[in-house]
């Protein structure tokens, strides 16, 4: 049994990481600015992996931001999957060449599947991870691409089955209700849609604190839990829900995760 995974997600827009609240985005700081003040370098020994989405508003630099992903891979030994404005193989390839593990792909699985079969092909599956952004109504599930601003005509459960005929390595579901928010996952959703996904799931959109990660992590077909909160899982945060979940008995990769002299 594969084990599970605990994920941090780094916003970033134009030189900058930030704070998202239900895909609002507030400005942090830069890398710089992340590695000063929130000693980025210890805290990833808490991690599995680090997820990196570039949510330019405007104009998506793939260039930008592989330079970025160049230099944070200097100072981070996990892996990082990196993703946000791929419209092609050559932007996916100037990623993995500037230190990505692996490549998100969002708008471009309605724009053009014919290039996430062609990723597929050429990095394989594992490589290769789908994010679903979605809202809930009062009686559906809407999902969204284009940083949330563009709806498509497809029900949740239709989009996963769309997704793995693609042969995509991994699922991150992102709640955009509950991004930000610091409100706990939504596991209504998680619990309806559990057993319909064959891939590994990675949930995201709401964790708080480090019952949060517990209550995701335990959830049936959940194969990580990620969060983007900066300020509520910095210092001990990560630290210690990964010590809790350990001590839970959950299938998580054990070490020593107290600090660390670097």
């Amino acid at each position: 049994m594969l084990r599970k995974r605990i994920i941090f997600t780094l916003i970033y827009d134009q030189n900058h990481f930030m704070l998202s609240r239900n895909f609002r985005l507030q400005k942090v700081g830069n890398l710089k600015w992340l590695e000063k003040n929130y000693k980025f370098q210890e805290i990833a020994f808490s991690l599995d992996e680090l997820i990196v989405l570039n949510a330019s508003r405007d104009k998506k630099s793939i260039e930008e931001f592989s330079l970025m992903i160049n230099g944070l891979v200097k100072n981070v030994f996990i892996p990082i999957a990196a993703g946000g404005g791929i419209k092609s193989v050559k932007d996916a390839e100037l990623l993995f060449k500037n230190g990505a593990d692996k490549i998100v792909v969002n708008s471009l699985l309605i724009e053009n599947p014919t290039i996430i079969k062609d990723l597929v092909n050429k990095y394989g599956s594992q490589s290769v991870v789908a994010s679903i952004d979605y809202k809930k109504t009062s009686n559906n599930i809407e999902i969204y691409i284009n940083n949330g601003n563009l709806k498509i005509d497809l029900s949740l459960e239709e989009y996963i089955n769309y997704i793995s005929e693609l042969n995509v390595g991994e699922i991150y579901l992102n709640s955009i209700d509950k991004d930000g928010t610091g409100f706990g996952y939504d596991l209504e959703t998680i619990k309806q849609i559990q057993s319909k996904i064959t891939i590994p799931l990675i949930i995201a959109g709401g964790a708080g604190n480090e019952i949060h990660l517990i209550e995701g992590i335990k959830q049936k077909g959940v194969s990580a839990v990620a969060t983007a909160n900066l300020y509520n899982f910095m210092g001990d945060g990560l630290s210690n829900a990964r010590n809790k979940i350990i001590k839970n008995g959950d299938n998580i990769a054990n070490w020593n995760v107290h600090k660390r002299d670097i």
